[in-house]
């Protein structure tokens, strides 16, 4: 099988997997009070059927597994699925991107069955801003899931952050030393055009321009050299000299699109070349009806053929996608 090569020459070596579109949280940048249409149980892969299309992608070159949501930590068999990608050959990285609730108790079984580390969403540490911006009181057991992803050995433990104007972006620099003395690795990202509602608002966004302003309010950012960003979306800052860093993932003010190597698939079976792609290609269907592995491998280089130069947020013809970010897969 060739590599995930699209007509701009990148290859894609990262695959974001979407577990559930169900979450627990109801953050209000992403979905509504009362929740969204879930998907229907039998229209999501069973673990067998995740396992084989992870093992497609893999002998496509594919060797970063990101597990996502919703929130992941709701299938019931993520230690399974953890395991049984860990299993892979060749053994890709495995990640998770989790709002961090039940971690406390899942995280010492999903680092044995391979989990490498995890990314905790976690936009306020104030337990009052949580609760109105989550629509849930939960930041201690956000708080107890992180300290046993570190316990159980899930590093670097980072820390995804929204910046919000209005909500939560007075005091990024106390999330920053929060995360700071408890040795997390914090990354800020700009808020994107993802939500259920379609009301992002890019006025309201908070720009990475302006994070790195706050932050050096309080500390001396030292930017890492670009060689050693590589792919990642995160530019990287020394805070105070080092070691510790900081990251920002501008993906709209900033976009590295160029540089991308990411790829994503769906809870129901869709593979999508983009985050916010208007198309994606179904896998779901013809694994169901029998088709190979080459031939599952052949729809997913088409979609990744197709894969357009940038996302396009800013330019005049922009649309948001119809599935929101939960749907999609972080």
């Amino acid at each position: 099988m060739t590599q995930l090569v699209d007509t701009f020459g990148r290859v894609a070596r990262d695959l974001r997997v979407s577990v559930t579109d169900r979450c627990n949280l109801r953050c209000t940048y992403c979905m509504p009070a009362e929740g969204l249409p879930w998907m229907p149980k039998d229209e999501m892969l069973t673990d067998e059927e995740l396992l084989r299309l992870v093992g497609v992608f893999v002998g496509l070159g594919v060797r970063q597994v990101r597990l996502t949501g919703g929130e992941p930590l709701l299938r019931r068999t993520i230690v399974d699925v953890v395991a049984g990608i860990t299993a892979l050959t060749p053994r890709p990285q495995v990640a998770m991107t989790t709002n961090g609730i039940g971690l406390a108790r899942l995280a010492q079984p999903l680092a044995e069955a391979g989990l490498d580390r995890v990314n905790v969403s976690l936009d306020t540490i104030d337990p009052e801003v949580f609760r109105r911006l989550t629509r849930r009181d939960r930041l201690d057991d956000v708080e107890k899931g992180l300290a046993a992803a570190a316990e159980a050995g899930l590093t670097p433990v980072k820390v995804n952050a929204v910046a919000m104007r209005g909500v939560n972006d007075h005091v990024v620099a106390d999330v920053l030393g929060w995360c700071l003395d408890r040795g997390y690795e914090l990354r800020f990202i700009e808020q994107m055009p993802l939500d259920a509602q379609h009301g992002w608002d890019r006025t309201e966004m908070i720009s990475a321009q302006e994070l790195r302003e706050r932050l050096s309010e309080r500390y001396t950012l030292t930017p890492l050299p670009d060689r050693e960003r590589g792919s990642a979306p995160a530019e990287r800052f020394l805070v105070d000299g080092g070691p510790a860093t900081v990251g920002i993932i501008a993906s709209v003010s900033e976009p590295f699109c160029g540089s991308c190597d990411r790829t994503r698939l769906t809870a129901d079976g869709q593979v999508r070349n983009c985050l916010f792609s208007h198309r994606e290609t179904d896998l779901r269907g013809p694994l169901r009806d029998g088709a190979s592995d080459e031939e599952l491998a052949g729809l997913i280089r088409g979609e990744m053929w197709r894969k357009a130069r940038g996302h396009g947020i800013g330019e005049p013809d922009f649309v948001q996608p119809d599935r929101p970010m939960s749907s999609i897969g972080g």
